[in-house]
């Protein structure tokens, strides 16, 4: 299966909508890739650095675990006809995850220096939440 493009039969948009198939397919597989690198560092380099606990490697791995989600979610939403060009569901899922998955890894890296970042956690959770919610209406 191929790509959508702009001058695809299959998604009727105007030429300046944003954001376009191709820039959520890009986001997609950045976000998929963090995660994969973020999940192999969690798996081997995070485990040797002083204070880092069992519930922080877990909400690493969480938050890695999230990002892939994301970015494969993003990858299929940009070759869909109709949800390629949704002008809120792709950037709500790529904001909601970098923000979810962004707070969980600077958290468990800068500890006490950054906490006041915990309430971006459950802002960014939202925000993906409402995207996919927006795929379904």
């Amino acid at each position: 299966m191929s790509r959508p493009t702009a001058s695809s039969p299959l998604i009727p948009r105007a030429a300046n909508v944003f954001p376009g198939p191709t820039l959520l397919w890009r986001t997609g597989a950045i976000l998929a890739a963090a995660g994969i690198v973020a999940g192999a560092f969690g798996s081997h380099g995070l485990q040797k650095k002083s204070g880092i606990t069992p519930e922080k490697l877990h909400a690493w791995q969480t938050a890695s675990s999230y990002a892939i989600y994301n970015g494969l979610a993003l990858l299929l939403v940009s070759l869909h006809p109709r949800f390629a060009v949704h002008r809120f569901a792709g950037p709500a899922i790529a904001a909601g995850s970098a923000l979810f998955s962004g707070s969980i890894f600077t958290l468990v890296l800068a500890g006490e220096r950054w906490k006041w970042l915990g309430p971006v956690t459950p802002i960014g959770g939202s925000i993906m939440i409402a995207g996919y919610i927006a795929l379904a209406l």
